[in-house]
């Protein structure tokens, strides 16, 4: 084997993947391989042995390409086999499904049963990948179902059965935080509730704060203050939307704030309306720390989702919580900036903004 070479050192340091290995971050697993020539084995960015010299590895794309230049797998880290994130993933986007088809709701031991894990172990990493306890992820299941059915049920009552709830009571308490409303406004689509709003301005011009009983439910930013309210009246055509009093200005005034000085934070309740899917997608957003991006395919990972991009970037454009639900710092795989409801040069700005903070 031929010497190693001061050019053979910089240019695995120069390799951005050489910090993934030197991090062992598990989230590049899957995207490359790293090869040891002096022990003739290949192993995942995030395997636990030893770190080799630099001198002495090998980036590869694939574990074909690894195997095909003579190396064989780590016994430690396995690359020839699923990763545990990934068996962990499957498992989990299997007990989703399960979830979402139910008719009555599995207890955990069931559920770590089926997944063949410990309940404490099944419930840790249920909770890492989807964001949501089991129990949670169930109770977002039927808050959907019950969505659907009031739509279509011939009375509440046979809705709220239809969708998994025992007993009336126990939704009626729940359905001020669930619909933002009544049973019997939402089934007549909202028309006797109301919803605040206030418009105001911010270096990124115009922007929108709207909110129901429960919380914030729209922010919207642009250049047309109209055409924030026409939107607004399209989202909730019967409800009725009324000016904010001074103590609504003092939401508007945060969220401004918050757009200004992101590492401020946004200590408001929110009113997230969305599907299941969405919902899960939206939590994950709001887990990305200020000043960093992930990439639609992270955000799908980290849901227990891995082939959901698409559906993960169609969550994305339908956030109407800008900022609040940050889809700004999700970007493409290669790092560009992908569509932004409120504009890619706001985007832009944003991300401009959170860097320097």
């Amino acid at each position: 084997m031929p010497n190693p070479t001061k050019t053979d050192v910089l240019s695995t340091e120069n390799d951005p993947r050489w910090q993934a290995v030197l991090a062992r971050e598990p989230a590049a697993d899957g995207r490359f391989f790293y090869a040891v020539k002096t022990t003739g084995i290949y192993c995942r960015p995030s395997c636990p042995a030893r770190t080799a010299k630099p001198e002495n590895v090998q980036f590869h794309l694939t574990r074909e390409e690894a195997e095909s230049a003579g190396f064989r797998p780590c016994l430690r880290c396995k690359p020839d086999q699923l990763s545990l994130h990934k068996q962990h993933a499957d498992k989990v986007t299997k007990i989703c499904r399960l979830l979402e088809t139910a008719e009555t709701e599995p207890s955990l031991a069931e559920l770590a049963a089926i997944a063949g894990l410990s309940s404490f172990h099944f419930h840790r990493i249920f909770k890492a990948i989807t964001g949501l306890t089991p129990k949670a992820y169930a109770a977002a299941q039927r808050n959907n179902r019950i969505r659907k059915q009031l739509t279509k049920s011939q009375s509440v009552t046979a809705a709220i059965y239809d969708a998994g709830y025992n007993a009336n009571s126990r939704f009626y308490e729940q359905s001020p935080q669930l619909l933002g409303m009544t049973p019997s406004d939402y089934r007549t689509g909202g028309a006797n509730s109301r919803i605040r709003f206030a418009l105001g301005e911010c270096s990124l011009g115009s922007i929108l704060v709207a909110a129901s009983e429960i919380g914030i439910c729209s922010i919207a930013l642009g250049d047309d203050p109209e055409y924030l309210i026409r939107e607004l009246q399209d989202r909730f055509p019967k409800t009725e939307l009324i000016g904010g009093d001074s103590e609504f200005e003092q939401w508007v005034a945060k969220v401004v704030g918050f757009v200004e000085a992101p590492a401020i934070g946004l200590d408001l309740p929110l009113d997230m309306r969305g599907t299941t899917f969405q919902q899960r997608v939206w939590q994950a957003l709001r887990q990305i720390p200020v000043g960093e991006k992930v990439s639609y395919t992270e955000i799908a990972q980290r849901i227990g989702a891995p082939k959901a991009v698409r559906a993960v970037a169609g969550a994305c454009a339908a956030n109407t919580l800008a900022v609040a639900i940050p889809c700004h710092r999700v970007v493409r795989s290669d790092g560009s900036l992908s569509g932004y409801r409120w504009g890619v040069e706001c985007k832009a700005e944003l991300l401009r903004r959170e860097n320097q903070t």
